[in-house]
């Protein structure tokens, strides 16, 4: 690691002012992705700032139809959080299941959307959810903010304020993990909503994050597993690597799925 300078702002002016000041900067939050980039020499910022300092984006509101989730909030508060629990309880369940207990109490839920792994879980629950992301300069629908691995609709500089998850009337979310990291090797969030609307959020499986809409619609006239036995992803475009093959993936995003429309 080489040294850089270290910025910790306390407003989000500053916190833009520092990153369009010169060289390459990067955001800090939780840190469980780029401090180990920077170690191994992949990022090497020349200015590392620090939001852990901003004011407003922590914390949980409910307003209206959508549940507010602060970018800065770690999983493990996500988790313990009353009106998680009683609004969503699917999500407060799925961020247990994020890492470890260092991780959920250092990693942050803006973090994660920012990053966009491939195999990390908010992703899945943000599309699945219907979700918006908030900026200090827009805001961006779940749909069109995710574009590919590690890739996202944020600009530089953007920084994510808070996440609105749309309110639906069951959610779950199962998880096949890698045994040592955690990651997904597939994770599936299902939602159904009061209007019969369901929406169903892939992570691990693919490149990135994606709907199954065959699922989607086999679900809205029986939420059941009952109504996608026998239903096959195709594995055309799914990830194959020393852990699993496309053809694995795709069977266990079945079982995945069937899982979690089970616990919902």
């Amino acid at each position: 690691m080489r040294d850089f300078a270290l910025s910790r702002p306390t407003t989000l002016a500053e916190a833009a002012a520092a990153f369009a000041s010169g060289g390459e900067a990067a955001y800090l939050a939780g840190g469980h992705t780029l401090l180990p980039a920077m170690k191994s020499r992949l990022r090497m910022p020349d200015t590392l700032i620090d939001l852990s300092a901003l004011p407003g984006i922590t914390g949980v509101h409910h307003e209206a139809d959508r549940l507010w989730i602060g970018a800065l909030t770690t999983h493990a508060a996500v988790a313990d959080d009353a009106t998680v629990q009683s609004t969503i309880p699917g999500l407060a369940r799925a961020a247990l299941l994020i890492g470890d207990p260092m991780v959920r109490n250092r990693g942050t839920i803006g973090g994660v959307l920012a990053n966009n792994d491939p195999a990390a879980d908010y992703p899945a629950m943000a599309v699945a959810m219907d979700a918006v992301i908030e900026t200090d300069r827009a805001s961006h629908s779940a749909d069109d903010y995710f574009q590919g691995m590690f890739a996202t609709a944020l600009e530089d500089g953007e920084i994510i304020t808070r996440i609105g998850f749309r309110i639906p009337e069951r959610a779950a979310y199962a998880k096949f993990r890698h045994p040592a990291s955690r990651y997904a090797i597939v994770g599936v969030f299902v939602a159904r909503f009061a209007d019969g609307e369901v929406r169903v959020g892939i992570i691990g499986a693919g490149p990135g994050v994606f709907r199954w809409p065959q699922a989607e619609a086999a679900l809205k006239n029986d939420f059941s597993p009952a109504a996608i036995k026998g239903l096959v992803l195709d594995s055309a475009d799914l990830n194959t690597d020393i852990h699993a093959g496309p053809e694995y993936r795709a069977h266990l995003c079945g079982v995945m799925l069937a899982n979690a429309v089970g616990e919902a």
